[in-house]
């Protein structure tokens, strides 16, 4: 067990070159490895080091950031070396290092600015892990945010990645000094609140002042690479938002054999911000993947499955099981697995097991007048019949589907009535 231990706790060197070049066409563009000195947890001797290691201990990794040149392709410039945010942080964006960060750290990191980009008019937090948020929300302010974002989700955000889009207080401080995390960063931290959090040693506390110009960045474009099994390369220009405002929503309508087929009920202004909210998070969210979405926070988030109607019933069962375990926290200051451990062995009384449970199903898992969206169409009726099942009063999908006509018309028949949107675009990320 030590050596496993021994393992996560690695610093791999890397054989990757100090500088990279690229050309495409006669166009060049020159990378500068990332390297950061950081004290050695327990030597305190500076190391200078990149990416401790990739996402695995045994693979090597390196980080870099564009230092020359721009790429222009079809008329539109894709990368600028004005432009960096994670592979531009320094050791004095670091307020405190805890160990040289990890691919995935960047990357949960990364995942969490692309999603904040597009929710920067109210306080919002986001916290990731594996490159998927656990939670997202607006609040009235950046701890209320932060909160919901980490109720939505307490189990899966253990050992996350928090992002915020407003300096952290000395009240959202002592929240999240309360929780274990990995990567904490904001644009700032407000007198006093660093000094809160810095007594977790191996939080990597990270200030992002780019984070306060942050929607300059929804139409900045960059190349995607892929590299195949064969050392081939698949390149794609990145994925925005077309939907901005409620204007870029349209309501759910198709012809099918001649007959139109269009959503009766038209959305209120509630549900259009909840729209809004959850299709700028799904954005960043691994496809095949449906959510659930209420007063702008995540309910339950299904990510990364095979089948449209699978995704939608598995983000239902995690609401179920988020919202049991928010309600026994809250309750009884206690995970509900623990509580429900106790009550096996007799310490606890099952009726509170029961309330709990109960609670839980009247309340749907919160599921009861959410906004389900979907990053891409459904191809059946069966997915909208699990979110109308649930309570929900709301749909968002991208539409297009041969079979429009079969989620419009169960929807219309539902009761209540539930409305629906299309985005007019699809937005898988793999």
């Amino acid at each position: 067990m030590s050596d496993l231990k021994k393992m996560y706790k690695t610093i791999m060197d890397d054989d990757f070159p100090n500088e990279v070049t690229i050309s495409f066409g006669d166009q060049r563009l020159i990378y500068k490895k990332r390297l950061w000195k950081i004290a050695d947890d327990k030597t305190g001797e500076l190391i200078e080091k990149g990416l401790r290691y990739g996402d695995n201990p045994d693979q090597q990794a390196a980080l870099y950031q564009l230092v020359s040149g721009n790429l222009t392709l079809a008329g539109c410039t894709y990368i600028n070396p004005g432009n960096g945010l994670i592979s531009s942080i320094t050791e004095s964006d670091m307020l405190q290092a805890g160990k040289h960060p990890g691919k995935t750290n960047l990357t949960d990191l990364d995942n969490g600015l692309n999603i904040l980009k597009y929710l920067t008019d109210k306080p919002a937090a986001v916290i990731l892990k594996h490159n998927n948020p656990c939670g997202a929300a607006y609040g009235l302010n950046i701890s209320d945010a932060y909160s919901k974002a980490n109720m939505a989700d307490r189990i899966a955000a253990f050992g996350g990645c928090l992002t915020v889009n407003r300096p952290i207080d000395k009240v959202t401080a002592e929240m999240i000094a309360l929780n274990y995390l990995e990567v904490v960063a904001a644009p700032d931290y407000e007198e006093g609140a660093f000094e809160i959090i810095s007594k977790r040693k191996n939080l990597r506390i990270i200030r992002l002042d780019k984070l306060n110009d942050l929607s300059s960045y929804r139409n900045i474009k960059y190349v995607e690479f892929k590299s195949l099994i064969d050392g081939g390369l698949i390149l794609q220009q990145s994925q925005s938002s077309a939907v901005r405002s409620k204007e870029d929503l349209r309501i759910a309508q198709t012809i099918y054999k001649g007959k139109e087929y269009k959503i009766d009920r038209l959305p209120t202004d509630k549900e259009y911000e909840d729209m809004l909210f959850g299709w700028s998070v799904e954005m960043g969210i691994t496809s095949n993947s449906v959510i659930y979405v209420k007063d702008c926070v995540t309910v339950g988030i299904g990510t990364g499955e095979q089948d449209r109607v699978g995704v939608a019933e598995i983000a239902v069962s995690k609401a179920y099981n988020k919202f049991a375990d928010a309600l026994c926290f809250k309750k009884h200051g206690i995970p509900y697995a623990v509580f429900n451990l106790e009550v096996t062995q007799g310490k606890r009384d099952v009726n509170l097991l029961e309330e709990i449970a109960l609670d839980t199903r009247e309340s749907k898992g919160g599921l009861i007048g959410s906004v389900m969206i979907s990053d891409a169409f459904f191809p059946f009726r069966d997915g909208v019949d699990v979110g109308i099942e649930q309570g929900i009063s709301a749909i968002v999908q991208a539409g297009g589907s041969e079979r429009d006509f079969e989620s419009i018309t169960v929807c219309n028949e539902a009761d209540p009535k539930v409305t629906m949107v299309f985005t007019g675009q699809r937005v898988f990320k793999h």
